[in-house]
């Protein structure tokens, strides 16, 4: 079972983990009504893979500068004013679907600032948990996290299918709206988060420390470019409106949208064992290469029950990947550099699916919705396994005997008596 420890411990966290199960619910409802609303409206598997590319340059300009602002502004400040900025554009969409004829300009202009806001909002919140965690909670805390974010994923999705098919795409975007209420309500109640008095003020000069940091750790930089190929060569969210009308199976589309994040909820539900893995590294690769066979089986079957059987085993092997990387990330990265390095993490777990809908797109429009898929997820193994080869410090790593992850804690060790006092 999932350690709880976080929970028990910091009424922050607690306060945090509801705030975003709350909000990715509607943030769900919203990811498939969306896709749905553009292929109704456009009938194009191009046109819905090009929500990734309008929102690929502000995830990559507002990622590595938000990482910045993370560092030198008050973390709980950016974390309420973006979800507050989400919520509007929420109410966008709505009021764009209850026009007589619903435009297709606004849904691309809502996916660009929606992934600038969330692209300031996530460094944010990465660099906050470090800081009202304890560090040997790190990875559970992660299970946690993942946990909340699969809630949301399955919940989200399924409700959504029901609710475009029966009420309409307006109530879809209405109850995100309210989530985004909620939500604000509950973060502005958790303490300050000051920045460190090291952390360098946001410029240019700011991002690149962060990024010669990160390149000077050739195990993170394993964690990024693994799941940057995984994600990118094996990323199907954007076909799957076309896959289920292809295996006559309309019905199944809010099952495939839940399905990934299904499997990744057995995974959280079982997380009590990654506590006791110590080669996080290993533990990345493995899953990366494991989600791309589960990618490529979903292409390859004709049955729309296999295919979400596949679709949940690939949500699983994410899962164990992210909890790793998260493993990683937390217990070696110093706190003044903690936001810059959680905007270069956004560009991973990030730009990958988002070019990957692109990629996912094109190659439907090019050679068949199963197609796409099956060989986007075999070009995965085959990435994951060169990447291995090319970067041995990330199949080495000992969250033991790693001399950043034992400096960190001896950090966290010596300034706890002081917290206490």
């Amino acid at each position: 079972m999932p350690d709880l420890a976080p929970w028990r411990a910091s009424v922050d966290f607690r306060r945090l983990w509801i705030s975003g199960l709350i909000s990715n619910f509607g943030t769900f409802l919203t990811f498939v009504a969306l896709p749905v609303q553009l292929k109704e409206l456009t009938g194009s598997a191009a046109a819905v893979g090009a929500i990734g590319a309008v929102e690929l340059v502000p995830l990559v300009v507002f990622g590595l500068y938000g990482g910045a602002l993370a560092d030198a502004w008050d973390k709980r400040k950016l974390i309420v004013w973006t979800e507050a900025g989400q919520g509007l554009l929420s109410a966008v969409l709505l009021l764009n679907a209850l026009m007589p004829a619903p435009a297709v300009w606004p849904l691309y202009v809502v996916a660009a600032l929606s992934s600038a806001l969330f692209s300031v909002q996530r460094p944010a919140l990465d660099s906050l948990w470090p800081r009202i965690v304890a560090h040997d909670h790190l990875p559970a805390a992660a299970s946690l996290n993942s946990l909340r974010w699969t809630v949301g994923g399955v919940a989200g999705p399924a409700v959504a299918g029901v609710v475009v098919a029966y009420a309409g795409l307006g109530w879809a975007y209405a109850a995100d709206a309210a989530t985004f209420v909620v939500s604000v309500f509950l973060v502005v109640r958790i303490a300050a988060s000051p920045a460190s008095h090291e952390a360098a003020k946001p410029s240019l000069r700011a991002i690149a420390e962060g990024a010669r940091y990160a390149w000077g750790r050739k195990e993170l930089l394993g964690t990024y470019a693994v799941d940057l190929a995984a994600m990118f060569l094996a990323m199907p969210l954007a076909v799957l409106p076309f896959l289920a009308d292809e295996l006559d199976a309309e019905w199944s589309l809010g099952l495939m949208y839940a399905s990934v994040p299904a499997g990744a909820m057995l995974v959280s539900l079982t997380s009590g064992w990654t506590s006791r893995i110590q080669r996080h590294g290993r533990m990345v690769v493995l899953s990366a290469a494991l989600w791309g066979l589960a990618i490529a089986g979903a292409g390859l079957v004709g049955n729309v029950w296999l295919v979400l059987l596949f679709l949940t085993m690939a949500g699983g092997c994410d899962m164990v990947s992210g909890i790793f990387r998260a493993a990683m990330w937390n217990q070696t990265i110093p706190d003044e550099l903690r936001g810059r390095l959680a905007g270069i993490e956004l560009l991973s777990y990030s730009v990958g699916p988002t070019l990957g809908q692109v990629r996912t797109g094109g190659f439907a429009a090019w050679l068949g919705v199963r197609s796409a898929v099956w060989s986007g997820g075999l070009l995965c193994v085959g990435a994951v396994g060169l990447l291995a080869l090319c970067l041995p410090k990330l199949m080495t790593y000992d969250v033991r005997t790693n001399e950043h992850a034992v400096r960190l804690r001896e950090q966290r060790a010596a300034a706890a008596p002081a917290e206490a006092a």
